[in-house]
């Protein structure tokens, strides 16, 4: 691990979903700062993983696996039931703060819609900007782009898919990805970005305006 890079790895109150991208983000940080959001306390003695920290309402945290995450030493930062801020929002602040550029949160994809869109919109978050910060699940990893470049790394045939937010983005060029954008618009409504492929092991993205969200799938999807 590049130790010029803090890395965090939350764990949020979701569903495991095990697979390659989870694997591949726990394999990339052995060292990394363990934050269990609420519930999540349950996903990080999953993946035995010894939470750093524990924080929410405790509203959904097993009392058992609170009691595990306080005799492994982690510490409890306790909210109100009553506050604006979501668990998993808390713990990306709380990696935020402590100087986490590289960000991964396991289950953060769940089976409610809501919760799941949420937490793909606090991928947006201003404290997050120029951070390295992904959900993973099973063998899918997404992350945001804004204005600027993102490197795709996989294998040839994986799938990616690039889904505006936030009204349009435009001026978009791809290299690598089988069907190109060249200063391309992907509208905010239309699936024109859906179910690209890479055609090799590394693709790129480039935003001229507007936000992105990129995933990536290994394999075909």
């Amino acid at each position: 691990m590049d130790l010029k890079i803090r890395r965090a790895l939350i764990f949020a109150n979701g569903d495991p979903n095990d697979g390659a991208m989870v694997r591949r983000a726990l394999d990339d940080a052995p060292d990394a700062l363990a934050i269990a959001a609420d519930g999540g306390a349950r996903l990080a003695r999953h993946y035995e993983r010894l939470p750093h920290v524990v924080i929410g309402d405790m509203d959904s945290v097993a009392v058992d696996d609170l009691a595990w995450a306080q005799r492994v030493g982690a510490q409890i930062m306790r909210y109100p039931a009553a506050k604006d801020e979501t668990d998993l929002e808390l713990a990306l602040l709380c990696a935020a703060e402590r100087a986490a550029d590289w960000i991964r949160v396991i289950g953060g994809v769940g089976d409610r819609l809501d919760q799941t869109l949420s937490n793909v919109y606090l991928l947006a978050l201003p404290e997050l900007i120029g951070r390295d910060v992904r959900l993973v699940a099973g063998k899918q990893e997404a992350w945001l782009v804004g204005v600027g470049t993102t490197t795709i790394d996989g294998a040839p045939g994986d799938t990616v898919s690039l889904l505006p937010l936030a009204g349009d983005a435009s001026g978009i060029d791809t290299d690598g990805l089988v069907y190109p954008l060249r200063a391309g618009t992907l509208r905010f409504g239309p699936a024109r970005g859906v179910s690209n492929v890479l055609a090799g092991a590394r693709a790129t993205v480039t935003v001229g305006a507007g936000a992105l969200l990129v995933i990536h799938t290994v394999g075909r999807a």
